[in-house]
Protein backbone atom coordinates (compact mmCIF):
# COMPACT_ATOMS: atom_id res chain seq x y z
CA UNK A 1 0.00 0.00 0.00
CA UNK A 2 3.00 2.17 0.58
CA UNK A 3 4.43 1.99 -2.22
CA UNK A 4 1.48 2.43 -4.68
CA UNK A 5 0.42 5.38 -2.54
CA UNK A 6 4.75 6.66 -3.04
CA UNK A 7 4.49 5.85 -7.09
CA UNK A 8 1.20 7.78 -7.13
CA UNK A 9 2.98 10.70 -5.30
CA UNK A 10 5.63 10.47 -7.66
CA UNK A 11 3.25 10.66 -10.73
CA UNK A 12 1.31 13.44 -9.04
CA UNK A 13 4.29 15.33 -8.85
CA UNK A 14 5.28 14.95 -12.80
CA UNK A 15 1.24 14.70 -13.47
CA UNK A 16 -2.05 15.93 -12.53
CA UNK A 17 -3.50 12.01 -12.13
CA UNK A 18 -4.78 12.38 -8.63
CA UNK A 19 -6.53 15.92 -9.03
CA UNK A 20 -7.69 15.23 -12.49
CA UNK A 21 -9.83 12.23 -11.47
CA UNK A 22 -10.70 14.38 -8.26
CA UNK A 23 -11.72 16.77 -10.77
CA UNK A 24 -14.05 14.83 -13.38
CA UNK A 25 -15.33 11.55 -10.67
CA UNK A 26 -14.69 11.38 -7.30
CA UNK A 27 -14.57 15.07 -6.81
CA UNK A 28 -16.89 15.88 -9.45
CA UNK A 29 -20.51 16.11 -7.87
CA UNK A 30 -23.97 15.69 -10.26
CA UNK A 31 -27.47 16.04 -9.50
CA UNK A 32 -28.87 13.21 -7.46
CA UNK A 33 -32.69 12.63 -9.71
CA UNK A 34 -30.73 11.98 -13.26
CA UNK A 35 -32.81 9.16 -14.82
CA UNK A 36 -32.75 6.56 -17.94
CA UNK A 37 -32.53 9.52 -20.05
CA UNK A 38 -29.02 10.81 -18.97
CA UNK A 39 -27.48 6.81 -19.72
CA UNK A 40 -27.27 7.63 -23.41
CA UNK A 41 -24.11 10.63 -22.76
CA UNK A 42 -22.00 7.66 -21.43
CA UNK A 43 -23.34 4.95 -24.29
CA UNK A 44 -22.26 7.69 -26.97
CA UNK A 45 -18.91 7.55 -25.31
CA UNK A 46 -18.98 3.62 -25.51
CA UNK A 47 -19.72 3.48 -28.40
CA UNK A 48 -17.12 6.34 -29.88
CA UNK A 49 -14.83 4.02 -28.32
CA UNK A 50 -15.96 0.84 -29.62
CA UNK A 51 -15.66 2.28 -33.36
CA UNK A 52 -12.32 3.75 -32.94
CA UNK A 53 -10.98 -0.08 -31.96
CA UNK A 54 -12.68 -2.17 -34.19
CA UNK A 55 -11.72 0.30 -37.12
CA UNK A 56 -8.23 -0.19 -36.01
CA UNK A 57 -8.23 -3.68 -36.69
CA UNK A 58 -10.05 -3.09 -39.92
CA UNK A 59 -7.40 -1.11 -41.57
CA UNK A 60 -5.26 -3.67 -40.76
CA UNK A 61 -6.68 -5.38 -43.88
CA UNK A 62 -9.00 -3.49 -45.59
CA UNK A 63 -7.25 -1.97 -49.12
CA UNK A 64 -8.79 1.62 -50.44
CA UNK A 65 -8.54 0.60 -54.16
CA UNK A 66 -10.94 1.50 -56.37
CA UNK A 67 -9.16 -0.52 -59.50
CA UNK A 68 -10.30 -4.22 -60.16
CA UNK A 69 -8.63 -7.11 -59.06
CA UNK A 70 -7.54 -10.02 -61.70
CA UNK A 71 -11.37 -11.71 -61.01
CA UNK A 72 -12.81 -8.40 -62.20
CA UNK A 73 -13.87 -7.30 -58.54
CA UNK A 74 -13.21 -4.08 -56.91
CA UNK A 75 -10.06 -4.40 -54.64
CA UNK A 76 -11.71 -2.30 -52.11
CA UNK A 77 -14.57 -4.36 -52.27
CA UNK A 78 -12.68 -8.02 -52.26
CA UNK A 79 -10.78 -6.54 -49.22
CA UNK A 80 -14.02 -6.23 -47.34
CA UNK A 81 -15.03 -10.21 -48.27
CA UNK A 82 -11.51 -11.20 -47.17
CA UNK A 83 -12.15 -9.41 -43.61
CA UNK A 84 -15.30 -11.26 -43.68
CA UNK A 85 -14.15 -14.69 -44.82
CA UNK A 86 -10.61 -15.11 -44.02
CA UNK A 87 -9.58 -12.82 -41.44
CA UNK A 88 -9.88 -14.87 -38.15
CA UNK A 89 -12.67 -12.74 -35.84
CA UNK A 90 -12.83 -10.67 -38.91
CA UNK A 91 -16.99 -11.12 -39.69
CA UNK A 92 -17.06 -9.88 -36.35
CA UNK A 93 -15.08 -7.36 -35.75
CA UNK A 94 -16.94 -5.87 -39.20
CA UNK A 95 -20.18 -6.64 -37.65
CA UNK A 96 -19.37 -4.53 -34.52
CA UNK A 97 -18.26 -2.14 -36.71
CA UNK A 98 -21.31 -1.71 -38.95
CA UNK A 99 -23.92 -2.21 -36.26
CA UNK A 100 -21.75 0.41 -33.92
CA UNK A 101 -22.26 3.15 -36.38
CA UNK A 102 -26.01 3.15 -36.48
CA UNK A 103 -26.00 2.16 -32.86
CA UNK A 104 -24.02 5.79 -32.38
CA UNK A 105 -26.59 7.43 -34.24
CA UNK A 106 -29.16 6.09 -32.36
CA UNK A 107 -27.55 6.81 -29.01
CA UNK A 108 -26.70 10.41 -29.71
CA UNK A 109 -30.07 11.03 -31.02
CA UNK A 110 -32.02 9.93 -27.90
CA UNK A 111 -29.06 12.27 -26.03
CA UNK A 112 -30.16 15.14 -27.60
CA UNK A 113 -33.93 14.04 -27.55
CA UNK A 114 -33.17 14.44 -23.78
CA UNK A 115 -31.44 17.78 -24.45
CA UNK A 116 -34.76 18.89 -25.50
CA UNK A 117 -37.30 17.50 -23.15
CA UNK A 118 -34.92 19.04 -19.58
CA UNK A 119 -33.91 22.29 -21.38
CA UNK A 120 -29.93 21.25 -21.92
CA UNK A 121 -29.17 23.58 -24.18
CA UNK A 122 -30.67 27.19 -22.02
CA UNK A 123 -27.54 28.88 -19.78
CA UNK A 124 -25.19 28.07 -18.68
CA UNK A 125 -24.82 25.47 -20.90
CA UNK A 126 -25.28 27.13 -24.52
CA UNK A 127 -21.53 26.28 -25.55
CA UNK A 128 -21.72 23.01 -24.25
CA UNK A 129 -24.81 22.39 -26.38
CA UNK A 130 -22.74 23.94 -29.44
CA UNK A 131 -19.77 21.75 -29.14
CA UNK A 132 -22.93 19.13 -29.16
CA UNK A 133 -23.93 20.25 -32.07
CA UNK A 134 -20.32 20.37 -33.95
CA UNK A 135 -19.80 16.64 -32.77
CA UNK A 136 -23.06 15.63 -34.91
CA UNK A 137 -21.82 17.40 -37.73
CA UNK A 138 -18.37 15.73 -37.38
CA UNK A 139 -20.50 12.37 -36.97
CA UNK A 140 -22.56 12.86 -39.93
CA UNK A 141 -19.09 13.76 -41.98
CA UNK A 142 -17.58 10.59 -40.61
CA UNK A 143 -20.67 8.01 -41.23
CA UNK A 144 -20.84 9.72 -44.80
CA UNK A 145 -17.23 9.22 -45.55
CA UNK A 146 -16.80 5.90 -44.27
CA UNK A 147 -20.27 4.57 -45.96
CA UNK A 148 -18.13 4.91 -49.25
CA UNK A 149 -15.50 2.43 -48.12
CA UNK A 150 -17.17 -1.17 -48.55
CA UNK A 151 -17.32 -0.01 -52.18
CA UNK A 152 -20.36 -2.00 -52.76
CA UNK A 153 -23.21 -0.46 -54.76
CA UNK A 154 -25.31 1.75 -52.59
CA UNK A 155 -21.94 2.98 -51.12
CA UNK A 156 -20.74 3.89 -54.65
CA UNK A 157 -24.28 5.48 -55.58
CA UNK A 158 -25.52 7.13 -52.34
CA UNK A 159 -22.10 9.03 -52.42
CA UNK A 160 -22.87 9.86 -56.07
CA UNK A 161 -25.67 11.52 -55.54
CA UNK A 162 -24.58 13.22 -52.06
CA UNK A 163 -21.31 14.46 -53.31
CA UNK A 164 -23.52 15.70 -56.84
CA UNK A 165 -26.06 17.73 -54.98
CA UNK A 166 -22.49 20.42 -54.21
CA UNK A 167 -22.36 20.89 -57.91
CA UNK A 168 -26.25 22.92 -57.45
CA UNK A 169 -23.74 25.55 -55.46
CA UNK A 170 -24.13 28.58 -57.69
CA UNK A 171 -20.81 29.20 -59.68
CA UNK A 172 -18.62 27.29 -57.60
CA UNK A 173 -20.43 24.43 -57.62
CA UNK A 174 -19.33 22.23 -60.40
CA UNK A 175 -15.67 22.98 -59.06
CA UNK A 176 -16.39 22.34 -55.42
CA UNK A 177 -18.06 18.70 -56.65
CA UNK A 178 -14.61 17.95 -58.60
CA UNK A 179 -12.26 19.01 -55.48
CA UNK A 180 -14.59 16.75 -53.07
CA UNK A 181 -14.12 13.91 -55.38
CA UNK A 182 -10.57 14.38 -56.19
CA UNK A 183 -11.64 13.54 -59.90
CA UNK A 184 -14.32 14.21 -62.70
CA UNK A 185 -16.52 11.39 -61.21
CA UNK A 186 -16.43 8.54 -57.99
CA UNK A 187 -13.53 7.33 -58.37
CA UNK A 188 -10.06 5.74 -56.75
CA UNK A 189 -9.04 9.38 -56.06
CA UNK A 190 -12.52 9.72 -54.15
CA UNK A 191 -11.96 6.44 -52.32
CA UNK A 192 -8.86 7.01 -51.04
CA UNK A 193 -9.23 10.68 -49.75
CA UNK A 194 -12.54 9.63 -47.93
CA UNK A 195 -10.64 7.13 -46.43
CA UNK A 196 -7.31 9.44 -45.21
CA UNK A 197 -10.45 11.56 -43.60
CA UNK A 198 -12.36 8.91 -42.62
CA UNK A 199 -9.87 7.04 -40.95
CA UNK A 200 -7.45 10.21 -39.94
CA UNK A 201 -8.76 13.52 -40.14
CA UNK A 202 -12.52 13.04 -38.93
CA UNK A 203 -11.64 11.48 -35.71
CA UNK A 204 -8.88 13.28 -34.83
CA UNK A 205 -12.05 15.85 -34.45
CA UNK A 206 -13.99 14.16 -32.62
CA UNK A 207 -11.98 13.32 -30.52
CA UNK A 208 -10.76 16.88 -29.62
CA UNK A 209 -14.60 18.11 -29.78
CA UNK A 210 -15.89 15.15 -27.45
CA UNK A 211 -12.95 16.00 -24.78
CA UNK A 212 -14.16 19.85 -25.08
CA UNK A 213 -17.29 18.68 -24.50
CA UNK A 214 -16.90 16.51 -21.60
CA UNK A 215 -14.83 19.90 -20.31
CA UNK A 216 -17.31 22.07 -21.08
CA UNK A 217 -20.10 19.98 -19.12
CA UNK A 218 -17.99 19.53 -16.17
CA UNK A 219 -17.00 23.10 -15.52
CA UNK A 220 -20.76 24.20 -15.93
CA UNK A 221 -22.39 21.01 -14.55
CA UNK A 222 -25.07 18.34 -15.38
CA UNK A 223 -28.30 19.47 -15.44
CA UNK A 224 -31.19 17.05 -14.28
CA UNK A 225 -34.93 16.47 -15.03
CA UNK A 226 -36.18 19.49 -13.02
CA UNK A 227 -34.00 21.58 -14.75
CA UNK A 228 -32.73 23.38 -11.20
CA UNK A 229 -28.47 24.48 -11.13
CA UNK A 230 -27.06 22.23 -8.13
CA UNK A 231 -24.46 24.61 -7.46
CA UNK A 232 -26.91 27.48 -6.17
CA UNK A 233 -27.64 25.60 -2.94
CA UNK A 234 -24.44 24.30 -1.27
CA UNK A 235 -23.79 22.76 2.73
CA UNK A 236 -21.27 24.38 4.92
CA UNK A 237 -18.30 22.40 2.72
CA UNK A 238 -19.59 23.76 -0.45
CA UNK A 239 -20.82 21.09 -1.60
CA UNK A 240 -23.75 20.96 -3.90
CA UNK A 241 -27.07 19.87 -1.13
CA UNK A 242 -28.55 18.06 -4.16
CA UNK A 243 -25.76 16.60 -5.91
CA UNK A 244 -23.79 12.87 -5.25
CA UNK A 245 -20.11 12.37 -6.64
CA UNK A 246 -20.11 11.06 -10.38
CA UNK A 247 -17.83 7.97 -8.81
CA UNK A 248 -18.74 5.64 -7.62
CA UNK A 249 -22.83 6.34 -7.67
CA UNK A 250 -23.00 7.08 -11.72
CA UNK A 251 -20.43 4.77 -12.88
CA UNK A 252 -22.30 1.96 -11.20
CA UNK A 253 -25.39 3.27 -12.71
CA UNK A 254 -23.62 3.62 -16.28
CA UNK A 255 -22.53 0.28 -16.11
CA UNK A 256 -26.02 -0.93 -15.98
CA UNK A 257 -26.70 0.95 -18.84
CA UNK A 258 -23.52 -0.61 -20.37
CA UNK A 259 -24.94 -4.40 -19.47
CA UNK A 260 -28.39 -3.36 -21.19
CA UNK A 261 -26.94 -2.18 -24.17
CA UNK A 262 -24.68 -4.67 -24.83
CA UNK A 263 -26.86 -6.83 -24.51
CA UNK A 264 -28.79 -5.30 -27.29
CA UNK A 265 -26.05 -4.48 -29.03
CA UNK A 266 -24.56 -7.98 -29.49
CA UNK A 267 -27.91 -9.78 -30.19
CA UNK A 268 -28.30 -7.57 -33.26
CA UNK A 269 -24.17 -8.40 -34.31
CA UNK A 270 -24.53 -11.87 -33.87
CA UNK A 271 -28.65 -12.55 -35.19
CA UNK A 272 -29.28 -9.78 -37.51
CA UNK A 273 -26.46 -7.51 -38.17
CA UNK A 274 -27.95 -6.15 -41.80
CA UNK A 275 -30.89 -4.93 -39.16
CA UNK A 276 -33.45 -5.00 -41.69
CA UNK A 277 -31.89 -4.24 -44.44
CA UNK A 278 -31.24 -0.77 -42.47
CA UNK A 279 -27.88 -1.21 -41.17
CA UNK A 280 -26.25 -3.05 -44.07
CA UNK A 281 -28.36 -2.65 -47.73
CA UNK A 282 -28.69 -6.07 -49.90
CA UNK A 283 -27.72 -3.52 -52.76
CA UNK A 284 -23.98 -2.72 -50.72
CA UNK A 285 -23.24 -6.89 -50.80
CA UNK A 286 -22.81 -6.79 -54.45
CA UNK A 287 -19.28 -4.35 -55.91
CA UNK A 288 -19.46 -1.25 -57.17
CA UNK A 289 -20.73 -1.03 -60.85
CA UNK A 290 -20.59 2.42 -62.56
CA UNK A 291 -22.53 1.78 -65.60
CA UNK A 292 -25.67 -0.47 -63.62
CA UNK A 293 -27.51 2.47 -61.17
CA UNK A 294 -29.92 0.71 -58.48
CA UNK A 295 -33.66 1.24 -59.30
CA UNK A 296 -33.78 3.32 -56.02
CA UNK A 297 -30.72 5.27 -54.16
CA UNK A 298 -31.02 6.14 -50.62
CA UNK A 299 -29.00 6.86 -47.87
CA UNK A 300 -28.30 5.18 -44.49
CA UNK A 301 -31.12 5.38 -42.26
CA UNK A 302 -29.92 7.79 -39.63
CA UNK A 303 -29.19 10.64 -42.48
CA UNK A 304 -33.01 10.26 -44.20
CA UNK A 305 -35.11 12.54 -42.28
CA UNK A 306 -32.35 15.42 -43.64
CA UNK A 307 -32.64 13.89 -47.00
CA UNK A 308 -36.34 13.90 -47.19
CA UNK A 309 -36.16 17.68 -46.20
CA UNK A 310 -33.54 17.92 -48.96
CA UNK A 311 -36.39 16.40 -51.24
CA UNK A 312 -39.24 17.74 -50.31
CA UNK A 313 -37.75 21.15 -52.08
CA UNK A 314 -39.54 21.23 -55.54
CA UNK A 315 -39.50 24.69 -56.56
CA UNK A 316 -37.42 27.28 -57.70
CA UNK A 317 -36.84 30.36 -56.30
CA UNK A 318 -35.12 33.74 -57.04
CA UNK A 319 -34.12 32.14 -60.44
CA UNK A 320 -31.74 29.35 -58.26
CA UNK A 321 -32.75 25.83 -59.04
CA UNK A 322 -34.95 23.72 -56.30
CA UNK A 323 -31.71 21.30 -56.33
CA UNK A 324 -29.45 24.61 -54.61
CA UNK A 325 -32.35 25.28 -52.22
CA UNK A 326 -33.19 21.65 -51.29
CA UNK A 327 -29.17 21.76 -49.99
CA UNK A 328 -29.80 24.93 -48.29
CA UNK A 329 -32.41 23.00 -46.43
CA UNK A 330 -30.64 19.95 -45.47
CA UNK A 331 -27.69 21.82 -43.91
CA UNK A 332 -30.17 24.49 -42.27
CA UNK A 333 -31.96 21.26 -40.82
CA UNK A 334 -28.91 20.56 -38.89
CA UNK A 335 -27.44 24.02 -37.88
CA UNK A 336 -30.75 25.03 -36.71
CA UNK A 337 -30.43 22.83 -33.69
CA UNK A 338 -27.35 24.86 -33.03
CA UNK A 339 -29.58 28.15 -32.05
CA UNK A 340 -32.35 26.85 -29.40
CA UNK A 341 -30.44 28.01 -26.76
CA UNK A 342 -31.51 31.53 -28.02
CA UNK A 343 -34.94 30.43 -29.55
CA UNK A 344 -36.64 29.35 -26.28
CA UNK A 345 -37.49 31.96 -24.20
CA UNK A 346 -39.37 29.87 -21.72
CA UNK A 347 -39.05 30.96 -18.35
CA UNK A 348 -38.53 27.27 -17.06
CA UNK A 349 -36.07 24.51 -18.88
CA UNK A 350 -37.65 21.43 -17.94
CA UNK A 351 -40.57 20.03 -19.85
CA UNK A 352 -42.13 18.96 -16.81
CA UNK A 353 -42.70 22.85 -16.32
CA UNK A 354 -43.50 23.85 -19.33
CA UNK A 355 -47.22 23.87 -20.24
CA UNK A 356 -49.23 21.97 -23.11
CA UNK A 357 -47.75 24.13 -26.13
CA UNK A 358 -44.55 23.34 -25.51
CA UNK A 359 -45.46 19.80 -25.46
CA UNK A 360 -47.48 19.75 -28.39
CA UNK A 361 -44.65 21.25 -30.43
CA UNK A 362 -42.46 18.69 -29.54
CA UNK A 363 -44.76 15.75 -30.13
CA UNK A 364 -45.42 16.97 -33.27
CA UNK A 365 -41.54 17.95 -33.86
CA UNK A 366 -40.61 13.83 -32.79
CA UNK A 367 -43.65 12.32 -35.23
CA UNK A 368 -42.25 14.68 -38.17
CA UNK A 369 -38.91 13.58 -37.95
CA UNK A 370 -39.63 9.81 -37.49
CA UNK A 371 -41.92 10.81 -40.50
CA UNK A 372 -39.24 12.20 -42.39
CA UNK A 373 -36.73 9.25 -41.61
CA UNK A 374 -39.17 6.79 -42.95
CA UNK A 375 -39.93 8.21 -46.18
CA UNK A 376 -36.54 8.97 -46.15
CA UNK A 377 -35.84 5.08 -47.13
CA UNK A 378 -38.33 4.75 -49.86
CA UNK A 379 -39.00 6.47 -53.86
CA UNK A 380 -40.57 10.02 -54.34
CA UNK A 381 -43.71 9.54 -55.33
CA UNK A 382 -46.09 13.11 -55.40
CA UNK A 383 -47.78 12.07 -52.13
CA UNK A 384 -45.13 10.94 -50.07
CA UNK A 385 -43.04 14.30 -51.41
CA UNK A 386 -46.39 16.21 -50.12
CA UNK A 387 -46.05 14.94 -46.71
CA UNK A 388 -42.96 15.29 -46.73
CA UNK A 389 -43.02 19.05 -47.21
CA UNK A 390 -46.02 19.44 -44.41
CA UNK A 391 -43.38 17.18 -42.08
CA UNK A 392 -40.25 19.53 -43.27
CA UNK A 393 -42.68 22.41 -42.44
CA UNK A 394 -43.89 21.03 -38.74
CA UNK A 395 -39.83 20.73 -38.18
CA UNK A 396 -38.58 24.05 -39.37
CA UNK A 397 -41.89 25.98 -37.07
CA UNK A 398 -40.42 24.20 -34.22
CA UNK A 399 -37.69 26.11 -34.20
CA UNK A 400 -38.46 29.25 -35.62
CA UNK A 401 -42.16 29.65 -33.82
CA UNK A 402 -40.23 29.09 -30.67
CA UNK A 403 -39.37 32.51 -29.53
CA UNK A 404 -43.02 33.41 -29.61
CA UNK A 405 -44.50 29.91 -28.32
CA UNK A 406 -42.30 29.07 -25.57
CA UNK A 407 -43.02 32.77 -24.18
CA UNK A 408 -47.29 32.37 -24.32
CA UNK A 409 -46.54 28.97 -22.56
CA UNK A 410 -47.78 28.54 -19.33
CA UNK A 411 -45.36 27.15 -17.23
CA UNK A 412 -45.62 25.73 -14.11
CA UNK A 413 -43.43 27.37 -10.90
CA UNK A 414 -40.04 25.23 -10.91
CA UNK A 415 -39.35 23.82 -7.05
CA UNK A 416 -36.26 25.06 -4.88
CA UNK A 417 -34.63 21.88 -4.56
CA UNK A 418 -34.69 18.56 -6.98
CA UNK A 419 -37.59 16.19 -6.67
CA UNK A 420 -37.84 12.36 -7.25
CA UNK A 421 -40.55 11.80 -10.11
Amino acid sequence: MTSKSGLLQWIDERFPLSSTIEGHLTGYYAPKNLNFWYFFGSLALLVFVIQIVTGIFLVMNYKPDGTLNAAGVPVAFASVEYIMREVPGGWFIRYMHSTGASAFFIVVYLHMFRGLLYGSYRKPRELLWIIGVLIFLALMAEAFMGYLLPWGQMSFWGAQVIINLVSAIPVIGPDLAVFVRGDYVISDATLNRFFSLHVIAVPLVLLLLVAAHIVALHEVGSNNPDGIEIKKKKDATGKPLDGIPFHPYYTVKDMVGVAGFFIVFFAVVFFAPEGGGYFLEANNFIPADPLKTPPHIAPVWYFTPFYSILRAVTYPLFGLDAKFWGVVAMFAAVLIIAFLPWLDRSPVKSIRYKGPIFKIALTLFVIAFLILGYLGVLPPNPTRTLVAQICAVIYFAFFLLMPWYSKIDPCKPEPERVTWK
